[in-house]
């Protein structure tokens, strides 16, 4: 990925940060880590869709972290997951894994970990059983491979801290997103709704990371927009459009910012005219013919280490309604427009889908929006000024949500006291929405159910009276707060948390605010600390919200969105008054902030990780066809090939199923270059956007597989000598597991 940014631009905003920004007063460190959990077998997180099953990686998974610390006082940390959402229990673990490591440096209290949202993750990992039904339970090496990342990533922070500043900027990014549930928007008050452009959320808020001696060392931005890019059909793991746009900031910066090395990255020196001696290319690239598979010991990288990297983050925000397939939404079968209040196709939710920029290439929409995010991230990175400068701090508590009083204002003046509910479901969640839709005869914006679903629902449980009440104008379907076999189906126990860098202040939220709700939040919060302390929060106060940030508890829309009960209303768990109840409780840690007081911690969040049941079945044995090692070449690049940027190069191999590991800081495919000397060197891996890893059994029960690797050339490749080579691990009867790899012939890229 490349951007218009002139060369000599840059490294001249490079020295002058050096220069400008050399006065510290924060200590600052990043990190960063994979976390790409299996690629084959799992259930992916987010869609709900019981046949999304993950068979290879479009590019891998990280957890990247900052940690910004007052030299002698307070610290933050703040991780960005490419995964659906936060876990309670990931959360919880990690907590435990720090305490251990570092005393009690880093708590609950100062150490947010947020999820982008991308639907395109392995799932299992979350602790509730509403969220794991269709991963078949628990997945210990998806949870395993998340918690290991996470710490990874903020050892990383904490060993790399040093004096240095941060900087804040901001601007509007207008062709990302669009509202996926506008008629529920348009029940908020119209004087509301007046005081705003557009109907979500457009601003991109950047912080720019800078080391006193090295300069740039990171970015973290929010934005809102849903990580839907990759469809409900998708089955290649993905970061969707903010890991793409995180992985394109990260390159854009390697490949701009960092002094050229004696062994460029992407550059090939066999040949010094490639265009005059194509003949010689292909000749000696006939002498490399593909190798048999062979047993490794190690894994490779084509990333390696670094003592300092650029670490880049593209943090969720209050997407609950935002869509990034901008072109809007269409019935499959006639071509028009869904019905704008229920998005069904003649009454049928199942044929109404958005398209993205892209349509009908989903990997191209993922491509789109995650290019605009990052081109916007640069834009804002190289004109940020405003200095970050004052304290950093930090609020936290526990809530819980099936049974809050909160008071709301009344109409004529005064107040009203009212509650929240235990967690429920209505009819219009199983509506899906225009991004992944249902299935069978429900619709969203569905306030009355029906009663053959009723008596389903009753199996399960019958949701109370009282229970029913709290919830109108919400027909229950799925009463999960009240619902405890074998253990709970959602949460009750939500955490609220407050970062402060400064003039910034950061939101962490457990769910999915709606553009109206997040604004409401972020405005409340924002007008109370300042007339709590306008001298210290004055005009240039900065608030963002973190979506889904240290556990998950789905959707928070305003009152007047649940009233219309769409996907997002219905998704709302804890009744019709769950957002004030938010704005309630935020307020209470605003003021404990302001105040330096310490608030009591509230009940303790449910550690389920020993009543976990998992009903995925493990590997049980690899094999090839007689004859055939693992690694060996089954379907290779043509003899003599020469192919241009643009074009596709596949090659296929005999594998092993890729839960036999991980290959975790490591690649399951690379593209090789030839250099001088005979000698092979990594430079795509699949990690890289332009190269894709697909894993596929001949039938679900076979113990055979095979790994296609598919590499789209891209324009900033060199003209040289490449191949393919494929990395992967087999499992025997007996249960040992050995490391192999293989290797296609050589072809020729002009």
């Amino acid at each position: 990925m490349t951007i218009s940014v002139p060369l000599f631009q840059f490294w001249f905003l490079l020295l002058v940060s050096s220069a400008v920004y050399s006065s510290s007063q924060y200590l600052i460190g990043v990190g960063s880590y994979d976390i790409t959990g299996p690629a084959a077998d799992v259930n992916m997180m987010g869609y709900a869709n019981s046949d999304q099953i993950a068979s290879g990686i479009h590019f891998r998974l990280r957890a990247r972290a900052f940690i910004v610390a007052e030299p002698q006082g307070n610290r933050v940390v703040f991780v960005n997951l490419d995964a659906c959402m936060a876990s309670q229990i990931v959360t919880i673990k990690v907590l435990e894994r720090l305490k251990a490591r570092y005393g009690d440096l880093y708590t609950e209290k100062n150490v947010a970990i947020s999820g982008i949202h991308t639907h395109a993750g392995p799932g299992g990992y979350l602790q509730y059983v509403t969220y794991i039904v269709t991963s078949l339970g628990f997945v210990r090496q998806s949870f395993d491979v998340v918690v290991n990342g996470i710490e990874q990533s903020i050892i990383q922070a904490h060993e790399s801290l040093r004096p240095g500043s941060a900087f804040i900027n901001k601007g509007d990014l207008l062709d990302a997103g669009v509202n996926r549930s506008p008629s529920s928007y348009l029940n908020n008050p119209a004087a509301e709704r007046s005081r705003y452009k557009y109907n979500v959320d457009k601003e991109m808020t950047l912080v720019k990371f800078l080391d006193s001696q090295l300069g740039p060392i990171g970015s973290f931005n929010w934005f809102a927009t849903h990580g839907t890019s990759m469809s409900r059909t998708n089955s290649l793991i993905s970061g969707d459009n903010k890991g793409a746009a995180a992985r394109f900031m990260e390159d854009w910066f390697e490949e701009n910012g960092q002094k050229k090395s004696n062994i460029p990255r992407r550059v090939s020196t066999i040949v010094s005219d490639f265009s005059r001696n194509q003949s010689r290319l292909l000749d000696i690239a006939a002498t490399y013919k593909s190798s048999k598979g062979q047993s490794l010991d190690a894994k490779i990288r084509v990333r390696k280490a670094s003592k300092r990297k650029f670490v880049s983050a593209f943090c969720q925000s209050n997407c609950g309604d935002v869509s990034p397939n901008t072109l809007g939404a269409f019935c499959i079968d006639t071509g028009l427009p869904c019905d704008f209040n229920h998005s069904t196709c003649n009454g049928k939710n199942e044929l109404c889908y958005g398209r993205g920029p892209g349509y009908p290439d989903e990997f191209e929409s993922t491509r789109i929006i995650g290019e605009k995010q990052f081109k916007m991230a640069v834009e804002l990175f190289n004109k940020a000024t405003e200095k970050l400068q004052g304290k950093v701090g930090y609020q936290h508590a526990y809530i819980d949500f099936s049974n809050l009083d909160v008071t709301i204002p009344k109409a004529g003046g005064g107040s009203d006291t009212v509650k929240t509910c235990p967690a429920a479901m209505g009819f219009g969640f199983a509506a899906g929405t225009t991004d992944g839709p249902g299935a069978f005869d429900f619709k969203q914006g569905d306030d009355k159910g029906n009663a053959f679903w009723k008596l389903v629902r009753n199996v399960l449980r019958t949701p109370g009276p009282e229970q029913v009440q709290c919830q109108k104008p919400k027909p229950i379907l799925l009463d999960t707060g009240e619902m405890k076999v074998p253990y709970d189906w959602a949460p009750s126990i939500l955490p609220i948390q407050i970062l402060r860098i400064g003039q910034l202040v950061i939101l962490s939220v457990p769910g999915e605010f709606t553009t109206m709700a997040g604004r409401r939040l972020r405005d409340a919060v924002k007008f109370f600390l300042i007339a709590l302390d306008s001298k210290e929060f004055g005009n240039n106060l900065h608030v963002v919200i973190a979506g889904l940030t240290n556990t998950y508890s789905q959707y928070i829309a305003t009152f007047e969105e649940y009233e219309v009960q769409r996907y997002e209303g219905a998704s709302t768990l804890y009744g019709p008054h769950t957002l004030n109840a938010y704005i309630q409780e935020f307020k209470k840690l605003a003021t404990a902030l302001v105040k330096g007081q310490t608030l009591p911690r509230g009940p303790q969040p449910p550690d389920l990780l020993d009543k976990q049941i998992s009903l995925l079945s493990p590997v049980v044995v690899d094999s090839t066809p007689l004859g055939v090692n693992f690694g060996d070449v089954k379907a290779d690049v043509p003899p003599k090939s020469t192919f241009k940027k643009g074009q596709q190069v596949i090659a296929t191999f005999w594998s092993g199923c890729p839960r036999n590991d991980l290959m975790t800081e490591g690649s399951f495919a690379v593209v090789e270059t030839l250099r001088e000397g005979g000698k092979w060197l990594p430079v795509y891996d699949d990690d890289d956007f332009s190269l894709k890893f697909k894993w596929s059994r001949p039938a679900k029960l076979s113990p055979e597989s095979q790994a296609t690797v598919e590499w789209r050339i891209p324009e900033s490749a060199v003209a040289g000598i490449y191949r393919i080579r494929h990395y992967g691990a087999s499992k025997s009867l007996f249960g040992s597991i050995s490391s192999f790899s293989g290797s296609s012939s050589a072809f020729v890229v002009i």
